[in-house]
């Protein structure tokens, strides 16, 4: 077997066994993501997110134990987030999908880290989401140079791009305004999940149906395109409703 096919097969296998053991040690819930009541798939994929949660636990604790800050892992993921972007352009998804999801990895550590240590801050708020929206910008910038010969490979970039950042975008004016909407089907850890594992099931699919390497991404970025769009549009316009209906004179007001 070719060891661009057998890289991601031991991935994936590891991770398929690693969810086997979670489901044996019975529904186990992080308390983090509960208390911040974290999503995945608006719910539905509850049971991914815990047990990603679970299985980077220990990395969390012994980065405490070893004094890594959550600014370590801030800069750590954008250096990821970096080099995923470069292999996906160069054509290596299986390395662009591993660095994407540690990249994804650092970005739940630097939240976990700060919360557990009482270090959490409006700079580390800001630092946080300014630094996703950089490693989107790698990661997309190298789909749309490694599918430069397509014209839909082009406009599915462009579209991603382009409706992850309207997607975070609602959502900060909407906070700004004192409106909080963090609803949705496509936000920020979804699409980590799926860019990741297009980039690492890519090549195994493709060469198994026969079709060209990169399909896989791009068909997964076109539905990350037009998923993002959508979750812009459902904030958009619940936040729009909320803010209308906040100045909105009451009753008793306007029979005075």
């Amino acid at each position: 077997m070719p060891l661009s096919l057998a890289f991601p097969l031991a991935a994936l296998g590891a991770l398929v066994v690693s969810m086997i053991v979670f489901a044996a040690r019975g529904p186990g819930r992080d308390r983090d993501a509960e208390s911040k009541k974290a999503q995945f798939l608006g719910g539905l994929g509850d049971f991914v997110l815990h047990w990603f949660l679970w299985l980077v636990a220990p990395a969390a604790a012994l980065s405490i134990r070893l004094g890594l800050t959550a600014d370590f892992y801030n800069f750590a993921g954008l250096a990821w987030g970096a080099v995923a972007g470069v292999a996906v352009a160069l054509g290596q998804l299986e390395l662009g999908g591993l660095a994407l999801a540690l990249s994804g990895v650092c970005d739940i550590l630097d939240g976990r880290i700060a919360r557990a240590q009482g270090v959490t801050s409006r700079y580390g708020a800001f630092i946080d989401a300014v630094l996703d929206r950089f490693i989107e910008l790698f990661f997309f910038l190298g789909v749309a140079f490694f599918l430069r010969h397509s014209t839909a490979g082009a406009v599915a970039a462009t579209l991603a791009l382009g409706g992850s950042v309207l997607v975070s975008y609602a959502r900060a004016v909407g906070e700004s305004l004192g409106v909080e909407c963090t609803g949705g089907l496509m936000q920020r850890g979804e699409r980590l999940a799926l860019l990741s594992l297009a980039g690492l099931a890519d090549r195994l699919i493709t060469t198994a149906l026969g079709q060209s390497v990169g399909t896989v991404l791009l068909a997964v970025t076109w539905l990350i395109g037009l998923t993002s769009v959508v979750t812009a549009v459902h904030r958009t316009i619940w936040i729009a409703a909320r803010l209308r209906a906040a100045e909105r004179p009451s009753p008793q007001a306007e029979g005075r």
